[in-house]
């Protein structure tokens, strides 16, 4: 049986999987902090930084995927009171991406506040 803290960040992980796959950018905008900070490595390995109003547009601007969404997810951490990490796949086809997901709990709820992400599959995502 899981913790609370681990239950919890587990249904965040899983409604941020969720969303991507509808592009439900509301669910972005109350699970994100606001300094939302989503980072990856374009292909020419140079980091690429974007926040959380270009990522909710992101999400936004494209349509849902067809069918049921596809997600694992692999490890929740959650460390003392404050503060947990997921890691997890979620299919955007034709890709399929590997997080790690970066929570603290604050004002009574669990915030998304870091995003790390790579290319497990598919041509990397640009722009």
């Amino acid at each position: 049986m899981m913790s609370l803290p681990v239950q919890e960040v587990a249904d965040r992980a899983r409604a941020y999987c969720e969303a991507l796959h509808w592009s439900d950018e509301t669910v972005f905008e109350d699970m994100c902090h606001e300094n939302f900070l989503m980072t990856y490595v374009g292909e020419d390995n140079q980091g690429r930084f974007i926040d959380k109003r270009a990522f909710v547009g992101r999400v936004a601007a494209r349509d849902a995927f067809a069918g049921e969404p596809s997600y694992h997810i692999e490890t929740v951490d959650v460390a003392g009171h404050g503060i947990a990490h997921v890691k997890l796949w979620v299919d955007m086809p034709p890709r399929r991406f590997e997080d790690y997901l970066g929570f603290f709990h604050v004002g009574g709820e669990w915030k998304l506040i870091t995003k790390l992400f790579r290319v497990a599959s598919g041509p990397a995502l640009e722009g």
